[in-house]
């Protein structure tokens, strides 16, 4: 059926959930999953192959959640938010031997970490219940937040937290917020193809196995989407800050030399 030799029962144990964790970030639940997706399936493939087998899985999940929240975006924070990460992303491809990945979560996550405990000491801290006014879109802080995700993106899999510094603090509905960041990553990983096909990433083999995956892919992406399209946003930003800072806490430990 398949045409080459189906991966072992192993390979799928850790596969299964780590797609699984993914599709529900895509549905809208937050980068925390996804960043525990690839490392999970590093387990029983190299990171190279793991990378390459869920960039086409990816791409499917994308176009399941842009069906998905087809009627919900926020048109100015995907326009502020697009030039840097597409910058981003020619960086990582002109540079992605040349910067060591490690120094980009621990940049990424130090960034985040200080970020989300300013939240949550605003909000459940000893000034808790003064209102903190929506932030203001920035160009100059949109260009750098949205090139460091389209990089951290490319090389390292880590363009959720920078996404989640500017556009959070924005406190849009939670739709329009999904709704933008569905269409922002669905874009950065269509463009992905072609530099990770250049670099020899993608491979006959690779694109055979992600394919025996992909209804894994389309369940959990619907099942994100059901979940965030019921949350209030009292629920949702609390939940969004929260996996943004366990997703911090997974780059810094891959981060640091143990």
């Amino acid at each position: 059926m398949f045409g080459f030799d189906i991966p072992s029962l192993t390979f799928f144990a850790a596969a299964i959930p780590a797609v699984a964790l993914v599709g529900l970030s895509k549905g809208g639940l937050g980068g925390a999953f996804a960043l525990i997706g690839v490392p999970l399936m590093a387990l029983v493939v190299s990171p190279v192959d793991a990378a390459a087998i869920f960039l086409p899985i990816l791409i499917l999940m994308d176009l399941v959640a842009l069906y998905a929240w087809r009627h919900h975006n926020d048109r100015k924070l995907l326009l502020k938010f697009l030039p840097g990460g597409l910058i981003g992303v020619a960086l990582g491809w002109a540079t992605s031997a040349l910067v060591p990945p490690d120094a980009l979560r621990f940049v990424i996550a130090v960034s985040m970490i200080l970020f989300a405990g300013r939240y949550f000491y605003q909000t459940y801290g000893p000034h808790a219940g003064t209102p903190v006014p929506a932030a203001q879109h920035r160009t100059g802080p949109a260009l750098f937040w949205g090139t460091l995700c389209g990089y951290g993106s490319f090389v390292a899999h880590a363009g959720g937290p920078p996404f989640q510094i500017y556009a959070l603090p924005l406190k849009l509905d939670p739709k329009a917020y999904t709704g933008a960041s569905v269409r922002f990553f669905a874009l950065i990983n269509a463009i992905k193809v072609v530099p990770y096909v250049a670099l020899g990433a993608l491979d006959m083999h690779n694109l055979k196995v992600s394919l025996t995956l992909l209804p894994v892919a389309l369940v959990a992406t619907m099942a994100g989407a059901v979940v965030v399209r019921h949350m209030k946003p009292a629920v949702f930003y609390p939940l969004a800050y929260g996996l943004g800072l366990i997703a911090a806490l997974k780059l810094l430990w891959d981060a640091l030399p143990f």
